[in-house]
């Protein structure tokens, strides 16, 4: 891993803390809730499981900041972020929510600049090393490497010798359970894991309503992450 990477000096650009939580458990979920119901649903198991870290896929309207916000008050163990972030004014929704950091697709120079204004730690998309240098020049603290498995686990590690230091990696896109400790041990510094955290077609409870089931994998792969 390149956890080497960040040291005092990255901490201010980092008010999140976000950095120093992945050191800690490097592994983040991203949830697409369509309700309060069901992101308190997933929100409970994944915390049961000893999960930190959770991103919610942005929505641009009232209703997406006003469950964010009640979310964080049910859930204030749970360090919750926000998912998709590509435009100003999801961002400008993310603060309004209160979230402290943000991930992004793409690389957007001028949304890490309103993220910074904001004093949100916006972490920006990259797939080739030059969006990798342009967003560590534009003050990114760490990079979203997306899509991750169209690179594969050994891309990272391949441009050590080209572009030290490598900033902070959150690998994402198309990683299964069962490949988080080959990506980790290939060198990224954390995993994000979007499909595959729940059972596919879970039954009906007594009220009729579909709950979320965390796939039994997953619970046992954060057991073994240090947390």
């Amino acid at each position: 891993m390149t956890c080497g990477w960040l040291n005092t000096s990255d901490l201010s650009a980092d008010p999140a803390g976000l950095l120093i939580g992945l050191h800690r458990q490097p592994l983040l979920a991203v949830l697409r809730p369509t309700t309060l119901e069901q992101a308190c649903q997933q929100l409970e198991q994944l915390q049961m499981s000893g999960l930190r870290h959770v991103e919610l896929a942005v929505a641009v309207h009232d209703d997406w900041v006003a469950m964010v916000r009640q979310l964080q008050q049910r859930f204030p163990d749970l360090r919750l972020g926000a998912a998709s972030v590509c435009h100003a004014d999801a961002l400008e929704c993310v603060q309004a929510a209160g979230l402290t950091y943000a991930v992004s697709p793409i690389l957007d120079p001028g949304l890490l600049a309103q993220a910074r204004v904001a004093g949100i730690t916006l972490v920006p998309g990259v797939f080739s090393p030059s969006e990798i240098v342009l967003a560590v020049q534009h003050g990114a603290v760490a990079v979203k490497l997306f899509p991750a498995t169209a690179l594969g686990p050994g891309y990272w590690r391949s441009l050590a010798a080209p572009l030290a230091p490598l900033p902070f990696c959150i690998a994402a896109g198309g990683i299964s359970v069962a490949d988080v400790p080959v990506w980790l041990a290939a060198g990224v510094d954390a995993v994000a894991l979007g499909s595959g955290l729940f059972v596919d077609g879970c039954s009906a409870d007594d009220s009729g309503r579909i709950a979320s089931l965390l796939r039994p994998e997953l619970a046992a792969l954060i057991a073994r992450l240090p947390g």
